[in-house]
């Protein structure tokens, strides 16, 4: 081989060398972007992920944006938002006032001994009541003179805007409403938010004659109509000028009635008693 064709094989060999290292960088290099702009995404998708997170995290509840609602005051009530739910008949010289709270278990103990007592007196005109509903159960609370709510649940808070829609069908179908949702058979352990369920709610209506395949009430319910007056009426519990700081507490002309144990009477026999005290002071 003459010395002209050995240099221009290594001529040659080097330019498919070189051709060859060119294709393999580009192959590098579309490598690292394709790996690159796979990492951008993965970051921007776990970015916008988290961010999406904490917009939900910041983003107000129901009951939150509620707060801030015009008031809707169910029919039979008084007072400023319709806080005021008075019961029974203009001839009754004095007033009961009842303060409950819809998840309360001891509430439940009390309507489920005393209840009946409470609406035969009613009926015959011996006291009118008046209910002043809380929902510290949830977690509610007045904190520097705005209504904030907690974060323990929100059964009470649908119980209450549920006997809103009951109360705005009639006194009676209130009171029966109310029975029946402290009643043995409907009341959920306090643990146990059931409350908050709208369905469970109307399926413990049907149990009441006035309520049951009530379309205005099931679309009260169902569209929290009583909402913000339930966020209301605990406000008014929150700033009750009685002393009451728990459930159930029964107060005549601004004294409490108690039974023996210093609490509220818990059987007829001593709710009675407690009662005939105060009607005669």
């Amino acid at each position: 081989m003459s010395k002209r064709n050995s240099q221009a094989a290594k001529t040659a060999a080097r330019e498919r060398l070189r051709l060859e290292r060119e294709r393999q960088a580009k192959r590098e290099k579309a490598k690292r972007q394709a790996v690159v702009a796979g990492s951008v995404v993965g970051i921007l998708a776990i970015a916008g992920g988290i961010g999406y997170a904490v917009v939900q995290a910041n983003k107000p509840s129901h009951w939150e944006t509620v707060a801030d609602d015009k008031v809707v005051a169910p029919a039979h009530t008084t007072g400023e938002n319709g806080t005021t739910v008075t019961i029974g008949k203009s001839s009754a010289k004095k007033t009961l006032k009842l303060y409950e709270d819809p998840r309360c278990p001891i509430c439940a103990a009390f309507e489920q001994s005393v209840g009946s007592t409470v609406e035969k007196d009613v009926d015959a005109g011996k006291y009118k009541i008046q209910f002043v509903g809380g929902t510290f159960l949830d977690g509610d609370t007045e904190k520097k003179g705005k209504f904030e709510v907690g974060s323990h649940g929100e059964g009470s808070k649908n119980a209450m805007s549920a006997l809103g829609a009951a109360l705005n069908v009639s006194p009676e179908a209130f009171l029966d409403y109310k029975a029946a949702l402290y009643s043995s058979k409907w009341h959920p352990s306090e643990s146990d938010d059931k409350f908050k369920d709208d369905d469970y709610l109307i399926d413990i209506a049907d149990s009441v004659p006035a309520l049951k395949g009530n379309a205005t009430f099931r679309n009260a319910v169902k569209k929290g109509t009583y909402d913000a007056w339930a966020l209301a009426m605990s406000q008014a519990f929150n700033d009750n000028k009685d002393g009451v700081t728990g459930t159930p507490s029964l107060v005549m002309d601004g004294k409490q009635l108690t039974g023996p144990d210093g609490n509220a009477p818990m059987t007829v026999e001593d709710f009675t008693k407690a009662v005939d005290a105060a009607l005669k002071a």
